[in-house]
């Protein structure tokens, strides 16, 4: 309504001479283009879409607004602007009207008009003819059906106009793989780390308890382990925790090739024999390589232990020119049969994805009574 005060007020003003043209400007073209002028703002974006998701039914109740950042997806919510007001300005329209005119028709066989309103509709010498309680009630019927059509179709266009654009699904498709990616790498590091921790922790305090009377120290000493092992899976776990808060103050663990030696030891001291052959060179590597590789031995080692339990395990790691080598056997404990699945999946799969990034090349599984495992992994891969 404003528009058509704004457009009456200021077309009689122009030289344009036709009647029939100000009318026309008047009444479609100028309310028209100030509608859609209207849409273009963002606010009023934001307004239709909260309007549409509570007043609307089907894919519109489900809604999800895009942005009004570009002129694309301004423009179609002007335009929506320009159609929910035509719209509603035609149902209003015709709801004012149509009441009023079905009450004639139904009234009309029991009133006595005055002609002058009938001559004024034509309806001189026919007016007993009509139909009209019948027409009146079909109008109603007719107003009712343009107003669940016009709903419907609102409910149709309303996420066209209104959602996302394609470069903007497409951005929010590419977001989710994004975190989809970020959950499993913090799944694989929990798997790893606090994994290992926990297998590690339940053999140690096995094998302290069984200690405990004859052999004092080396439950103290395994009773120690424990909890250092235990403290470093609380810090695995809060910087995990961290990440899933986007908090940005807590520092990430990284352990590297340079702490080898201490997992290594927390391993024997769980009751492992471990015949380790580690090259010194090994802590010069790449970082990346060096916290990665880091992580494969440890989950070779917790698969080991969970899977075989207290048996020997023999490690090899060092350089071989440009590449980082980890080889791992142990014998097959009496958990693992030779057709066993040695990692569970979810370990040995965590330790694929590791080396598919690193670009590097990964064999497991049995070998006669023996399990063997064997990593190696380009140097340059981490530069």
């Amino acid at each position: 309504m404003p528009y058509w005060f704004l457009a009456i007020s200021m077309i009689p003003l122009l030289p344009l001479g036709d009647g029939v043209v100000k009318a026309v400007l008047m009444l479609v073209f100028m309310p028209a283009a100030a509608t859609f002028v209207t849409g273009l703002v963002p606010t009023v974006r934001l307004l239709e879409s909260s309007l549409a998701k509570e007043l609307l039914k089907g894919l519109a109740a489900e809604l999800v607004p895009g942005s009004a950042h570009s002129w694309e997806s301004r423009s179609r919510a002007a335009a929506w602007f320009s159609l929910h007001l035509g719209v509603g300005v035609v149902i209003s329209g015709l709801s004012l009207a149509v009441p009023p005119f079905a009450v004639v028709m139904v009234l009309a066989p029991a009133v006595t008009w005055d002609n002058r309103f009938l001559d004024s509709w034509g309806w001189e010498g026919s007016w007993h003819q009509w139909p009209a309680p019948p027409v009146g009630l079909a109008s109603l019927a007719v107003l009712l059906a343009l107003i669940v059509g016009a709903g419907e179709l609102l409910s149709r266009l309303a996420p066209w106009f209104l959602g996302p654009s394609a470069a903007e699904r497409l951005a929010e498709m590419e977001s989710r793989a994004v975190k989809l990616a970020e959950r499993n790498r913090l799944a694989r590091e929990l798997h790893d780390s606090v994994g290992h921790a926990l297998s590690v922790v339940t053999l140690q305090a096995g094998a302290a308890g069984r200690v405990l009377d004859s052999d004092p120290e080396f439950a103290r000493e395994a009773l120690g382990a424990i909890e250092e092992s235990a403290r470093a899976a609380l810090e695995d776990l809060d910087h995990v925790l961290g990440l899933l808060r986007e908090d940005p103050s807590r520092p990430a663990p990284q352990a590297t090739l340079k702490d080898l030696g201490r997992l290594l030891e927390q391993t024997r001291i769980a009751g492992v024999t471990l015949d380790a052959e580690v090259d010194p060179e090994v802590e010069h590597v790449p970082a990346a390589v060096s916290r990665e590789a880091y992580r494969i031995v440890q989950e070779g080692l917790t698969n080991a232990l969970r899977h075989a339990g207290k048996v020997p395990v023999r490690l090899r790691l060092g350089t071989d020119g440009e590449r980082l080598e980890v080889e791992m056997s142990n014998p097959l404990g009496a958990q693992s049969g030779a057709g066993a699945d040695h990692g569970g999946g979810r370990g040995l799969g965590g330790v694929r994805e590791r080396v598919t990034v690193l670009r590097g090349e990964m064999t497991a599984g049995a070998d006669g009574e023996c399990w063997r495992f064997h990593v190696s992994l380009p140097l340059r891969s981490g530069t």
